[in-house]
């Protein structure tokens, strides 16, 4: 008889081949890790250059978020006015409104409507004698408040600043306006020039200098400020008229200090003094 050959379902099951991917938890493992191992980009691999100087805080605040330069720092106008011309007006204000108001209490007739009448004639124009003038300079342009009308110059269309018996100011087109803020005291010049001579001998005085008009009017030193008498600035309106100068000569030519000239009337000083002059007028003649 003869043995029947096994059959292939009766062989013994053949061993499985070793498996060379790792296991479950470790195959997971190295897929999460993948995208940590891509190589650095080559700008963040390469060094800062040496030659690029970090930015400074002064450097890095000088902007706004979002990029732009931030705004230039305003700085508040030089004022320049006569105290005792402000303190004479306010002292003359209130003696006319004590005097109007006891008129309208006590006068009979038409004595209150008088006084009325020439309160709203006297005080605007008191007030622009008195209290309204003054001069406002600053790194752009020149100010002045004067009783009727106020004059705006930037620093380039300004000729020059003179004083004689007035203090002015020329613009470049050979305009003059009066500077009633800054009046000038004679006295005060003569006072000052018989101190000139007691200057030591590196103080001299200029060849321009006068008591007269004339662009550099009043005495005027040559030589170093220290040299000169009283600490070597001058006093009162003439020592005003040497800051705007000195504005002047360091501004005219910038950018920032050119500019168009321009002239406002003071119509709410104006207005009201010729309606109390009228009234006044009518008053007086039918009375």
């Amino acid at each position: 008889m003869t043995t029947p050959e096994p059959q292939p379902s009766d062989r013994e099951p053949a061993e499985p081949a070793q498996s060379t991917e790792p296991a479950d938890g470790t195959k997971d493992s190295a897929e999460s890790a993948e995208p940590s191992a891509e190589p650095e980009s080559p700008a963040a691999s390469e060094p800062a250059p040496a030659d690029s100087p970090a930015p400074t805080p002064a450097a890095a605040g000088s902007g706004s978020a979002d990029g732009s330069a931030g705004p230039e720092p305003e700085y508040a106008d030089r004022v320049y006015r006569s105290t005792s011309g402000f303190v004479g007006g306010a002292l003359i204000l209130g003696l006319a409104c004590w005097l109007a108001l006891d008129a309208v209490i006590v006068g009979e007739g038409d004595a209150p409507w008088l006084a009325l009448a020439a309160l709203l004639f006297l005080v605007p124009l008191v007030a622009a004698y008195t209290l309204v003038p003054a001069v406002y300079a600053n790194e752009d342009r020149l100010r002045v408040r004067n009783p009727f009308r106020t004059i705006v110059l930037p620093w380039g269309r300004v000729s020059s600043l003179r004083s004689g018996y007035t203090n002015e100011v020329f613009s470049d087109d050979g305009t003059k306006y009066q500077l009633w803020a800054l009046p000038v005291s004679l006295r005060a010049r003569k006072k000052a020039a018989r101190r000139y001579p007691q200057a030591s001998d590196s103080a001299v005085l200029g060849p321009e200098a006068s008591l007269g008009g004339g662009a550099n009017a009043g005495p005027r030193y040559v030589g170093s400020a220290s040299d000169r008498p009283g600490g070597g600035e001058r006093t009162g309106t003439d020592g005003s008229m040497d800051e705007l100068r000195e504005l002047h000569e360091r501004n005219t030519g910038e950018a920032h200090a050119q500019g168009e000239a321009s002239v406002r009337w003071a119509y709410g000083i104006i207005a009201p003094s010729l309606a109390g002059a009228v009234l006044l007028a009518v008053l007086l003649g039918l009375g």
